[in-house]
């Protein structure tokens, strides 16, 4: 039976991140072998991830980075199913590290991201999976953005739960950061569903309809004037649902819309990307 020492332990905790019984358990297991022990500390990761796949995460943190000349922006998270956890410096680490790797890939998709080949050449799931081990709970990469456009935006929410991206056209020479920020601070706080009218989709246009004349219905409105009356109602909720007609919520006496134009003559948002860990 191989001797494990302590420096043998150390060495493989800081290879794996893995706690220190966890470490001497594998060696131990792999009778000093560092390669298998390591793999049996992979294989606990994702036994991990197995058994908790089901479990709710309504914790985490939401990142957001900007290119340096402004024109692209990425969004991620990554959530747990406990408060303390998303505290925990291993946690803050690995959400810096998709982060980073999103910044430097330029991932297409979420699976992309994932599959990114790390500098020890394990993927960046590989790394999630290996923290799960450790920590014990289910983490999962809720969502990843990426935005290009003249000029992005973006916000991040005093919780680190909430954030948003924006994407900017006709900037022309005018200095969009104090309006990029009021609009995605706007996103984050109305949760707009779509950028204008036209971005609503069929089905949430023919629901509000519904609705509209149900309710209308229940008053006990003519059945002639419910298609009408419905349709006051659906155009209230464009008002109230889609950015660039919401009021501002610093200045009610404009919409969004009015209030980049007034920043700079013909200046709107394109796109726009709201991610929360809840709510």
């Amino acid at each position: 039976m191989a001797t494990i020492t302590a420096a043998d332990v150390n060495k493989l905790r800081t290879m794996t991140g893995a706690g220190m019984m966890d470490c001497k358990k594998a060696l131990v297991e792999a009778e000093g072998d560092f390669e298998a022990a390591r793999d049996l500390l992979r294989k606990q990761g994702q036994k991990i991830a197995d058994k908790r796949a089901e479990n709710e995460t309504s914790e985490g943190v939401v990142l957001a980075a900007v290119s340096e000349d402004g024109t692209n922006g990425k969004l991620v998270s990554l959530a747990c199913e406990t408060e303390p956890v998303s505290k925990v410096p291993d946690f803050k680490d690995l959400a810096q590290r998709i982060l980073a790797t999103a910044v430097k890939s330029d991932a297409a998709s979420k699976e992309e991201l994932l599959a990114t080949k790390q500098d020890d050449g394990r993927s960046l799931q590989e790394h999630i999976t290996d923290l799960m081990g450790k920590i014990g709970e289910k983490l999962d990469v809720t969502a990843y953005e990426n935005i290009t456009a003249e000029k992005v935006a973006s916000y991040i929410h005093s919780d680190n739960k909430k954030g948003v991206l924006v994407a900017m056209k006709n900037v022309g020479g005018a200095d969009v950061s104090t309006v990029g920020r009021d609009v995605a601070m706007q996103i984050v706080a109305m949760k707009p569903v779509a950028l204008d009218k036209d971005g609503v989709d069929s089905a949430t246009v023919e629901r509000e309809i519904e609705i509209g004349k149900e309710q209308a219905r229940a008053d006990g409105k003519p059945e002639a004037m419910l298609e009408k009356i419905a349709q006051g109602k659906l155009n209230k909720f464009y008002k109230e649902n889609t950015l660039l007609n919401q009021e501002f919520v610093k200045d009610s006496s404009m919409t969004i819309a009015q209030l980049l134009d007034k920043t700079s003559k013909g200046l709107t948002v394109s796109d726009f990307k709201r991610v929360a860990i809840v709510g």
